[in-house]
């Protein structure tokens, strides 16, 4: 699946999804419209998912899944994700995302995209 192949109505849609973020001490509620602006997004294929996270396509290949949790009806997805683009250290690359499936579509488009701290917990 790739953003490109979605109808013109789906994306306008998708722009004007929100989500929440704390990144690099930056927080609060942005809009999709500012990642198809800046980092035009793509889909990242999770387990056998579709998935839109709030990042550039360039991303993908620092990303390693360490969990993903689909909810009980199959409308959310909570993934625990090691990106290591800007920041090999494992206990600052973690990001936690929560995507819901978008009402019509067989994607998920992240809500919240949050910095998380990587540590093992004995």
């Amino acid at each position: 699946m790739k953003v490109a192949e979605l109808p013109l109505e789906t994306i306008e849609k998708i722009k004007r999804y929100r989500w929440d973020r704390i990144i690099e001490k930056h927080e609060g509620p942005e809009n999709w419209d500012s990642v198809f602006k800046y980092d035009y997004p793509e889909f990242i294929a999770i387990e056998n998912y579709y998935v839109l996270l709030p990042i550039a396509q360039e991303h993908h290949s620092n990303i390693t899944i360490l969990r993903c949790i689909p909810s009980q009806d199959g409308h959310t997805l909570t993934l625990f994700l090691k990106d290591t683009t800007y920041e090999d250290d494992r206990f600052f690359s973690g990001f936690l995302a929560v995507c819901d499936k978008l009402p019509g579509q067989d994607f998920f488009l992240a809500h919240v995209y949050h910095e998380w701290f990587i540590f093992e917990n004995q």
